[in-house]
């Protein structure tokens, strides 16, 4: 078997919504195909990927030099021993051929949108969804049949008022999300303060609420913030300052005894080793979120997964970033604490599988095999002109 073609195109995931730091008014993706010659039900298996919100396309990165590698390797370079699947570790290498080590900016969300097409055809040509093939790789078989995800949200609009915040997390609620979040950093502490409150209202408990920074604060605005939400007991308090700043992450937890969360914005094995050596994160209540496809994908993952267990943490503390169904399979068939989901926002490139409901902040995964791209319609229509 081989690969006879490599796809890539840049899709618009824009919308008026900003968080502390940025806005998405012009926010896009990359969507990668990768077409083998492996025939199931009279089709090629294809493996598709995308990149998560919040770093741009790397369609650059992409189209010189990490497909033209995967292109000019000779097709045993790309197989298992066997030859009769893909592997995704030696896939893994050949893209990062010839690339220096740190660094690691956007070529990781090239790579990490390539690997999660690579996982996508694995599973297919296994015909088995990929949380399976995970479980029986890594997990001896035991793969979670439901993954808990909590509905990610309160971004800042133009005209969004307290009542319109108030709407949004209901929606959510009823939907069945159990958890919510909402962004803070974007307008005053008071004014924060007043929409946490609002929130409060229709989710009920600070332990059904997380708040979101976006890395925006230092350390004394982080230590602010940390003294005015204590008395809530929030689920958690996310990315108060830049990401790499492992310093401002260690006094802010001095300042703050309650569950904090970051690690989105890290990029790889060795940036998320640094901060659970110096950035004061306690695995007893703290979470990370790091994101495979921003990440190096699923390969460097594992790495880091295996990192975390040599430094005491377990895989039930990791919630990934991003709110698609690769971290989704990911959660189920690795054993991690959950996944993000943004109900509305990012579309197509959000939620599950269509006909999957939320159930008591819960969430299954479909029987269909890959990633599950097939079983999200809106999605799957962007996909497909990929391969047409």
């Amino acid at each position: 078997m081989r690969i006879v073609d490599t796809r890539e195109t840049t899709a618009s995931i824009a919308s008026p919504i900003s968080n502390a730091y940025i806005d998405f008014s012009k926010m896009t993706c990359s969507v990668v195909a990768i077409v083998t010659d492996v025939v199931r039900d009279g089709s090629p298996v294809v493996g598709y990927g995308f990149s998560s919100n919040g770093r741009y396309a790397a369609s650059g990165i992409l189209r010189e030099r990490i497909l033209p590698r995967l292109r000019e390797a000779p097709a045993a370079a790309l197989l298992t021993d066997a030859g009769d699947n893909l592997d995704p570790l030696r896939i893994w290498d050949v893209m990062m051929s010839n690339e220096k080590p740190g660094g690691h900016g956007e070529r990781s969300v090239a790579v990490g949108t390539v690997d999660m097409a690579v996982w996508d055809a694995v599973a297919k040509i296994e015909g088995r969804p990929l949380y399976r093939v995970l479980a029986d790789r890594y997990r001896g078989g035991i793969a979670d049949d439901k993954v808990w995800v909590y509905a990610a949200g309160g971004y800042y609009y133009p005209g969004k008022d307290h009542g319109a915040l108030q709407d949004e997390m209901r929606s959510y609620v009823d939907r069945g999300y159990h958890v919510v979040k909402m962004k803070i950093g974007g307008a005053s502490l008071d004014e924060d303060l007043r929409r946490i409150d609002a929130v409060l209202e229709v989710v009920g408990d600070g332990r059904r609420l997380c708040v979101d920074a976006n890395g925006r604060f230092d350390l004394k605005t982080a230590v602010d913030y940390a003294r005015a939400l204590k008395p809530y007991d929030l689920f958690w308090y996310e990315e108060a300052g830049d990401p790499l700043d492992y310093l401002l992450q260690a006094e802010l937890a001095e300042h703050y005894d309650g569950p904090m969360a970051t690690g989105e914005n890290l990029f790889s094995h060795q940036d998320a080793r640094n901060l659970l050596r110096h950035g004061g994160m306690r695995p007893d209540r703290d979470w990370l979120q790091f994101d495979c496809a921003l990440s190096y994908g699923l390969v460097e993952y594992l790495r880091t997964l295996e990192m975390m267990g040599e430094l005491g943490w377990s895989t039930r503390r990791v919630v990934p970033h991003g709110g698609h169904q690769m971290s989704l399979n990911i959660a189920a068939g690795l054993h991690l604490g959950g996944n993000e989901s943004y109900p509305d926002v990012f579309r197509p490139f959000c939620g599950f599988a269509d006909g999957i409901r939320v159930e008591n902040g819960y969430v299954g995964l479909p029987d269909a095999p890959g990633i599950g791209f097939e079983t999200k319609q809106e999605l799957f229509a962007v996909m497909r002109k990929l391969a047409e």
